[in-house]
């Protein structure tokens, strides 16, 4: 059966229902739960890695001052970004794309919704990312560069410390010398048991995935409410329609009417391809006629293009990426205060980058196509679970529709939602419009002989 689980506009609700307040409410429960345990794998004794008493890698000083601390740490990762996102939550949104008239309660629900938004994805993208660094340090157990300075070794008594394969004559022989045999942890003497375990935590590097995860994400969020991207001539049909990524569309056609579609592509390649068609292919000489007037339209149409998109001034891209810098930075200190081996440090900048791009696509509409808006709501329907046969979280079960239930499927085409032809009657189209017909956008039904105008209601 086809897939009928799409939202009539008339029938979402108005209000956020309880059990969907609880559901998020669940969400952080969860990422709270997993936090916790990423602090306690903390204190967990890590696997210990053999290593050589000869090995220059690990032979670097212990620094005692370190670049950027912990607590320096948490705050440029989490603090950080949680202020900015209040910042640009409560004076930027919802923009200036708000019609007259929209009421000031409606519109401090979409600051609301959109700073909760933020937030949860930030949450999602630290935590994600600091449950699998500290997981994978404690199972590999690599050990740092400063790992001799911290462990102390026993060098007299080398010998009862080598492990795995060794010579039996350097190993029994009288006055025999280390000759760089890898030996276990056994042989470190430092009795701080809490910097000797952290001495074997090198891989990957917490201090780069973490500031990855929230200052990326940072970079995400700021580029995506400040419309910091290439410039581009969008395809979709959501996003060639202006209106559709406006802050409170359905306001904007209350007061202006029914928004007229646009019929014709922007698409650069779809005007190009109806300029200059395969037939022009035959033609041998580049001074005929025909080609010179198609070489004229395609230049045209490529002047009309160009006006459709322009970069943003460099003053916001300075801003969007300068998170990104502060990134960077904080992972390559871990290099110059011998913290971290080359390769941790780049693999835990990887986890971080990769956590922020998934929380923040999770969350938050794309950046090109989504007008700088955060997904809605979870239906109450769905709030925790939506099962098979369901694409979209937003929409509620009263959607799902049984192969039988003609009177319903007569109901959803008679209110169709096809905003590309909804223009249709404003350019003159017939107004004798049959009810089954998802093209038009205002039909009659046959039994009332009113109009039915669905329009989407005021949601967050």
């Amino acid at each position: 059966m086809p897939d009928f689980d799409i939202l009539p506009a008339r029938a979402r609700t108005k209000k956020m229902d309880i059990l969907v307040i609880f559901s998020y409410a669940f969400d952080w429960l969860i990422m709270v739960v997993v936090g916790v345990i990423g602090y306690l794998l903390g204190n967990v004794t890590p696997n210990k890695r053999p290593f050589s008493l000869l090995d220059a890698n690990i032979a670097f000083p212990f620094t005692q001052h370190e670049t950027v601390t912990s607590g320096l740490l948490l705050t440029f990762n989490a603090v950080v970004p949680i202020v900015v996102i209040v910042v640009v939550a409560l004076v930027f949104v919802p923009g200036r794309t708000v019609p007259e008239g929209t009421p000031a309660s409606l519109v401090w629900k979409r600051k609301l919704w959109e700073l909760h938004i933020g937030w949860l994805g930030l949450a999602l993208s630290l935590i994600s990312a600091w449950i699998v660094t500290q997981g994978m340090k404690n199972l590999f157990g690599k050990p740092r560069p400063d790992l001799l300075s911290r462990c102390q070794p026993d060098l007299a008594n080398f010998a009862e410390h080598v492990v795995g394969f060794t010579s039996p004559v350097l190993t029994n022989a009288a006055g025999a010398t280390y000759v760089g045999q890898l030996v276990s942890a056994s042989i470190c003497t430092n009795t701080d048991k809490a910097l000797l375990d952290d001495g074997f935590r090198s891989y990957p590097s917490g201090h780069a995935s973490s500031s990855a995860a929230g200052l990326i994400y940072l970079s995400f969020f700021l580029a995506s409410k400040f419309a910091i991207t290439f410039p581009f001539v969008p395809q979709e049909t959501t996003a060639t329609n202006s209106s559709a990524v406006t802050a409170f569309p359905s306001r904007l056609n209350r007061r202006d009417g029914p928004a007229t579609s646009q019929s014709t592509s922007t698409a650069y390649e779809d005007m190009r391809s109806h300029s200059i068609s395969a037939a022009d292919d035959d033609v041998s000489s580049p001074l005929d006629p025909t080609v010179v007037k198609q070489i004229g339209v395609h230049n045209s149409t490529v002047a009309a293009v160009r006006r459709q998109a322009a970069a943003p001034p460099v003053y916001l891209l300075l801003l969007a990426v300068l998170p990104f810098f502060l990134a960077v930075f904080i992972a390559s200190s871990r290099w110059f205060d011998f913290r971290h081996h080359g390769f941790d440090i780049l693999f835990g900048f990887l986890i971080g980058t990769i956590t922020a791009y998934f929380a923040f696509r999770y969350y938050h509409m794309p950046i090109r196509a989504g007008g700088g808006w955060a997904w809605g709501p979870r239906s109450r329907d769905k709030a925790f679970w939506a099962g098979l046969g369901s694409w979209s979280y937003a929409s509620g079960k009263r959607h799902w529709l049984p192969s039988d239930s003609e009177e319903e499927m007569r109901r959803l085409r008679t209110v169709g939602q096809d905003i590309e032809l909804e223009g249709l009657r404003g350019r003159g189209a017939p107004g004798n419009s049959k009810p089954g017909d998802v093209r038009a956008h205002h039909s009659r039904n046959e039994s009332s002989g009113t109009t039915l105008e669905p329009r989407e209601p005021e949601r967050i």
